[in-house]
């Protein structure tokens, strides 16, 4: 009988041990940037951003029939976003129409290791909301037709990709190593000020199945720095001076121009 439930204890034990070591290893993603502040300054023309990465416990042999893709994005502080239709009228052009966008990044840069399309399905795009035709954004108090929504909002990323300040690179994403990859971001010289955030996507075999993210600051420096503050905390002397140096200048441009 002893001998019996000793039997039974060591199965109890040693099925449980099996179970665990069939079950496999979930991957993980590590990601770092080659700085984690961008100053902008009166010279700065825009900068590329380096994302350096790794998978952990990836699967060498989907590896090498690469199965792995990955989706790195800079995404800029949300803000409202306004949109204005505008009609001529008697001649003038004026606005007739204006949509509010809520949570609208004010730049979106997105690297990947190839086409998103190839990536996942656009249903999976639109869940998790990678890539500008995918992003959450949605009008604030508008009761009109919903065509005209969606009118709105293509012409929302139609600007904000002419200001380079939205910007895909569909093979920005490469592995330099069995499980290391680089990316690289294009930061526009538009890029707004504040937390920014990169956040990188693992996908196996077209699911999803490890995210992280890291902040990355923008800020200004110098004059461009005192200037933006003194507009916001001191307007009304800001305003003052602003129109002393005109009136120097327009002054002193007379003084140099003026005929003897």
């Amino acid at each position: 009988m002893i001998k019996k439930t000793a039997l039974l204890l060591l199965a109890a034990l040693v099925v449980p041990a099996a179970a665990l070591a069939q079950v496999p290893q979930q991957e993980t993603l590590e990601i770092g940037t080659s700085t984690n502040q961008i100053a902008i300054t009166s010279d700065f023309s825009g900068a590329d951003l380096t994302v350096f990465g790794a998978i952990n416990d990836a699967d060498p042999m989907l590896l090498s029939k690469g199965a792995y893709d990955i989706v790195v994005i800079l995404e800029g502080p949300k803000a409202e976003a306004d949109v204005r239709r505008k009609e001529r009228v008697f001649g003038i052009w004026v606005n007739r129409e204006t949509v509010t966008f809520e949570h609208v990044p004010r730049s979106y840069s997105i690297s990947s290791t190839r086409p998103l399309d190839e990536v996942t399905t656009p249903q999976a795009l639109n869940s998790a909301g990678i890539g500008v035709s995918h992003l959450r954004i949605s009008p604030v108090g508008y009761f009109g037709d919903a065509s005209d929504v969606a009118t709105f909002r293509e012409a929302m990323l139609r600007l904000n990709a002419t200001e380079a300040l939205y910007d895909s690179e569909p093979d920005g994403v490469s592995f330099v190593s069995n499980s290391l990859f680089r990316a690289s971001l294009r930061l526009s010289v538009n890029i707004p000020q504040g937390t920014h955030t990169v956040r990188a996507y693992l996908f196996k075999n077209g699911r999803q199945i490890a995210t992280e993210t890291l902040p990355l600051k923008v800020v200004k420096t110098g004059l461009e720095a005192r200037l933006t503050v003194a507009a916001h905390e001191y307007p009304l002397f800001y305003g003052l001076g602003a129109v002393a140096i005109a009136l120097f200048s327009g002054w002193f441009a007379s003084v140099i121009f003026r005929k003897s």
